[in-house]
């Protein structure tokens, strides 16, 4: 059987109305009014339990209805018309919008926004975006499947490139290998466009009237192809006229195997270059041993092919200047019109 609250029923029974003359603790008397909440809980023991608190709250003080007042706002500015409800819907919208109508300080649903000075925005980087990691990725894969599957013609190749022969001492390529041979050809291009960028970007300017960074990589690539393609028909055009098919076709072949060779020794390069943030100073280094190393490459072949049975100096550097160096300088002022044409100058 439960047990009844003591104090409870002890201040139910009593009578609750007014008391009078009660004495409170600083000594002066109090006229009759109704107990406080705190007089209330004076009148318990000392040991009376939170709940049995709570209790006697409850039987003493009884809730009542509340009675909002109904008359209207009076509280005006003299001279103009008393105030308006926003709830009325025949209000005009202006009047319903104020200076702090969307103030998130106002108003807590709305968001109010960062507080604070805004950062400085991180930097655009080739390693940062999607377009060129994937593209880089997917060149790196089509690589390493490429050259595992043309290493019997990649050693062919450089045991013959040295060998002085009297004859044709040109390999015949197969299809695969001569797609192998072009799809460097390609990652040389791009590979030479990747760097370009980043060095006009770092030297020259970093805003270009372009929609996007992807765009001016795209514009370098066509320039290096396009130089590529116009030189070998340069060279197949100045071949026919003074040499015979076989070594005009033979230095084709040879040309096709240099510049293949160019994408190879670079591309290290390049993923260093982007993803480590190799210093401008050592690419331009590694550039200038590679360009060096492929004219090297390409001067021998030259000699070899078209000039060996003459003997002659004098014509081997003037074909190669006006084959070479000349379209290699043409090439570099149109690469830098390019850029003062694209770029904003401030």
């Amino acid at each position: 059987m439960m047990q009844q609250d003591t104090i409870l029923t002890h201040i139910t029974d009593r009578t609750l109305p007014i008391i009078d003359e009660m004495i409170i603790d600083d000594g002066q008397q109090a006229q009759s009014r109704p107990l406080t909440p705190y007089q209330v809980l004076r009148m318990l023991p000392r040991d009376a339990t939170p709940a049995q608190q709570d209790s006697a709250i409850q039987a003493w003080f009884q809730p009542g209805e509340i009675h909002y007042s109904s008359r209207p706002d009076t509280l005006h500015l003299p001279g103009h018309e008393r105030g308006r409800s926003l709830t009325d819907m025949s209000l005009p919208q202006y009047y319903r919008e104020n200076f702090f109508s969307k103030d998130s300080l106002l108003h807590p649903e709305i968001t109010g926004g960062r507080y604070g000075v805004a950062g400085d925005p991180v930097p655009y980087t080739i390693r940062g975006d999607n377009m060129f990691t994937s593209l880089l990725l997917l060149c790196l894969m089509l690589f390493v499947i490429a050259v595992a599957n043309s290493q019997r013609f990649i050693g062919k190749q450089i045991k013959s490139f040295f060998y002085l022969s009297h004859g044709d001492s040109s390999l015949n390529e197969t299809s695969g290998e001569l797609r192998f041979q072009l799809f460097l050809v390609l990652l040389d291009c791009l590979l030479l466009a990747i760097s370009s960028f980043i060095f006009v970007t770092e030297r020259v300017a970093d805003t270009f009237m372009l929609d996007g960074d992807f765009l001016l990589v795209g514009i370098f690539f066509g320039a290096f192809l396009t130089y590529f393609l116009l030189k070998w028909l340069l060279y197949s055009f100045v071949n026919a006229v003074f040499f015979d098919g076989k070594r005009t076709l033979q230095w084709n072949k040879v040309l096709l195997l240099i510049t293949a060779t160019e994408g190879v020794l670079l591309f290290p390069m390049v993923l260093l270059q982007v993803y480590f943030d190799l210093n401008i100073q050592n690419v331009l280094f590694y550039y200038a041993l590679v360009f060096t190393f492929v004219k090297l490459l390409t001067f021998y072949k030259c000699w070899a092919i078209f000039f060996r049975q003459n003997g002659v100096f004098l014509q081997i550097i003037l074909y190669f200047c006006a084959l070479e160096i000349t379209p290699l300088l043409a090439f570099a002022g149109m690469v830098k019109l390019i850029v003062d044409l694209l770029k904003i100058n401030f």
